[in-house]
């Protein structure tokens, strides 16, 4: 009998993992969290617990570490190695795309196709799980992000666009996709006339106002800090910007109060573009705020009951290794000793340093770096074609017989090149890699998924989370149909806009009756009968044009209004 119950013990146990990764398997809960530390390899997230344990002799482990369950394999349509535009988008619709692409369908590659595509279906936008969340079950949503907001990830969620550079299409999406709390940097993103639309529509809307956030008593808000990217963690200013912990704290608080639950994304984007800059200390620290901002996440999900947690990156970056040709045999204090006295981030000693005369640049290196230059390396910084304070002329700054290893016409590089050079860390490339990333999950009901995913299979383990499971074709079959399907019966016409570089507005007429006429402005969810604005045509996401194809997409059921 014994035997009998350890058989089936042993059974079960050998089959959690693949129901873990079933849909049919996952309980639905009330509200999710998606986390995403952008480009973070698993080697930052190991010299991040090896930097917080040496700081902190009593703190071994990260907030994420009883949550890691996995690995997520994420990749391109037709590259192993993606940007972050079609990894998250990934996550977001279940449809692998291009480098570039938000939330849209890739096009055709057949020679390099990792799955195969519709050709028919390209340029197509598809819906999050942010949009059904929202239109299927009424679910508050909300973004916080430390780069400017329609950046890629962000974008990822509420946005549709072949080109993830094009903010003039992807910002005004992003206001008209009716989401309840945006947190994050951009202030010269958001224009007045889209300020004004989010106000008249009932948000309260700050720009650099962190205790206007604070105080405010609404549950619908936009709160920007920074030009575009907020400062990184190490730089950061408490007075002047919150920390992704606090805005964390903030959208959570807000988005819980809708009764039918909420999908928040929190992106630590940051962390990413360190490991571009090859920033070690900047790494760390980037992911460690992010990692307090899980924390403060799974203290709200764990006494809430009712919410499911994931935390991924979209792709890794830069190659980082703990250990380095440089070191042979170290120790702990080899390892993480030079790496904790760094007190700025690469870009932030690279403005103190601007900011102050020559004559100050062995105290800053001492204070903010903990070590001085040596001759040599003195004399590689006054080449820098961007040290604004250099005793050499700038004509003169040509970086010839400096070594290699240090030399970088940017600053910004050649001090995270001289930081680096005191640690034994090291990197392979300043951009993507192609490893499988990190998984860390909690819910409620226990059915997490467990061992290698695919970014696909996330994508229908979080939709099942909210029992969206199935339903994305769906909405984006009824939601984003090419205008001459929608509106093959009629007369329409595409109308230039008044500025070259914008897109054309779409009207549409009834030959039978002129007073039906439908005008569509593109990348809003307005819709205008005549001249009166259609209230109950405001859309679960958002019209789409693209110019690649001069398609708009759009709902079905507009040509309802023509009848």
């Amino acid at each position: 009998m014994k035997k009998q119950i350890l058989l089936i013990l042993l059974s079960f146990l050998a089959a959690w993992p693949a129901r873990a990764l079933e849909p049919e398997q996952v309980k639905p809960v009330k509200n999710l969290i998606l986390m995403i530390p952008d480009g973070t390899s698993l080697a930052t997230v190991s010299a991040a617990r090896w930097y917080q344990w040496y700081l902190h002799p009593d703190r071994p482990k990260l907030a994420i570490d009883p949550y890691l369950c996995g690995t997520v394999r994420t990749h391109s349509s037709n590259d192993p190695i993606g940007d972050s535009a079609p990894t998250t988008s990934c996550y977001m619709t279940g449809y692998p795309s291009r480098a570039g692409f938000v939330a849209t369908y890739p096009v055709s590659d057949p020679e390099n196709d990792i799955y195969p595509t519709d050709p028919s279906r390209a340029y197509q936008p598809l819906t999050t799980i942010l949009e059904a969340a929202k239109s299927l079950k009424q679910k508050a949503t909300g973004l916080v992000c430390t780069c400017e907001f329609p950046h890629a990830t962000p974008a990822d969620c509420s946005s549709h666009s072949y080109d993830r550079g094009r903010y003039d299409w992807i910002v005004p999406q992003m206001v008209h996709n009716d989401l309840d709390v945006v947190i994050g940097g951009g202030v010269s993103l958001l224009s007045e006339a889209d300020e004004l639309y989010l106000k008249a529509s009932g948000y309260g809307v700050y720009r650099n106002d962190p205790e206007g956030m604070r105080s405010y008593a609404g549950n619908r808000m936009w709160a920007l800090y920074g030009k575009k990217d907020m400062a990184y963690d190490l730089d950061r200013d408490a007075s002047r910007e919150p920390s992704i912990e606090e805005m964390t704290r903030k959208a959570i608080e807000k988005l819980s109060t809708c009764e039918n639950g909420f999908f928040l994304m929190v992106e630590g984007s940051k962390v990413d573009w360190a490991a571009h800059a090859n920033d070690p200390a900047a790494m760390i620290t980037e992911f460690l705020a992010f990692d307090r901002a899980c924390q403060a996440a799974l203290d709200f999900a764990r006494q809430n009951g009712e919410t499911a947690i994931v935390i991924v990156p979209d792709h890794g970056n830069s190659g980082l290794s703990l250990g380095s040709q440089t070191c042979g045999h170290t120790t702990k204090d080899g390892l993480m000793q030079a790496v904790s006295q760094v007190r700025l981030t690469a870009e932030g000693l690279a403005e103190k340093l601007n900011s102050e005369p020559v004559s100050a640049v062995q105290r800053i290196f001492r204070e903010y770096a903990g070590f001085e230059l040596t001759d040599e390396e003195l004399n590689t910084l006054y080449q820098c074609k961007s040290y604004k304070n250099s005793p050499v002329p700038e004509a003169e700054r040509s970086g010839a017989g400096l070594s290699a290893s240090l030399y970088s016409a940017s600053l910004n590089g050649f001090i995270a090149k001289l930081v680096t050079s005191k640690t034994c860390f090291g990197f392979t490339t300043g951009g993507h890699t192609g490893e499988e990333v990190f998984l860390a999950a909690y819910h409620p009901a226990g059915s997490q998924p467990v061992g290698m995913s695919t970014n696909i299979e996330l994508n229908h383990y979080m939709a099942a989370t909210l029992g969206l499971h199935g339903r994305l074709d769906e909405l984006t079959a009824a939601n984003f149909a090419p205008h001459t399907e929608v509106f093959k019966d009629y007369v329409y016409e595409m109308v230039a806009p008044a500025d070259e570089k914008g897109s054309p507005t779409l009207v549409v007429k009834n030959g039978k009756d002129r007073k039906k006429q439908l005008s569509i402005t593109p990348n809003t969810n307005i819709v205008k009968l005549g001249k009166k604005a259609v209230e109950e045509a405001k859309l679960s996401s958002v019209v789409v044009y693209v110019d690649a194809n001069s398609t708009f997409y759009l709902p079905r059921s507009l040509a309802d209004y023509l009848k």
